[in-house]
């Protein structure tokens, strides 16, 4: 038997790797320089969590997230974007109470549910950055808005 990769998803292999190491490495130094910290949270979440962040109704919720119910009866989704969970860290560590203003990025793998368009892949990776507990809009480059970059392997 012949395994292949999931359709919509693509192996970094070298010397490709190396340009998302230096990549990435190019997307922290950058963020350290504006003081922001890197988080990481896990690849999935509960479902509840973006259908409310999200919307019931969007097709992200509707037609493109991966969902399985756990054992206990949890239903579960891989994270098809970042927002609503760094605000679930923030929220459930009290970064708040660390810093008036926490700065924060991640460089994660994200998940959609999607059929498979040219240049679009079912696992992808995201870069954003997330600037909480101000509504200034000089908090931060890009104030309060989320940044976010699509790598795509090609």
């Amino acid at each position: 038997m012949k395994f292949r990769s999931v359709k919509g998803t693509k192996d970094i292999l070298p010397p490709e790797s190396y340009l998302w190491q230096r990549t990435e490495e190019t997307i922290r130094s950058v963020m350290h320089n504006f003081n922001y910290r890197e988080i990481r949270t896990p690849a999935f979440e509960e479902t509840s969590l973006f259908a409310r962040s999200i919307g019931e109704l969007t097709d992200i919720v509707g037609k493109e997230m991966y969902t399985f119910t756990d054992r206990s009866g949890t239903s579960l989704t891989l994270k098809p974007e970042m927002t609503a969970a760094v605000v679930r860290a923030y929220i459930q560590n009290n970064l708040g109470e660390q810093s008036s203003l926490v700065k924060v990025y991640y460089l994660s793998p994200m998940f959609r549910q999607e059929r498979p368009q040219a240049g679009r892949l079912r696992q992808f990776h995201q870069f954003g950055a997330e600037a909480l507990g101000s509504s200034s809009p000089l908090s931060s480059p890009g104030s309060r808005r989320r940044s976010a970059l699509r790598w795509r392997s090609t």
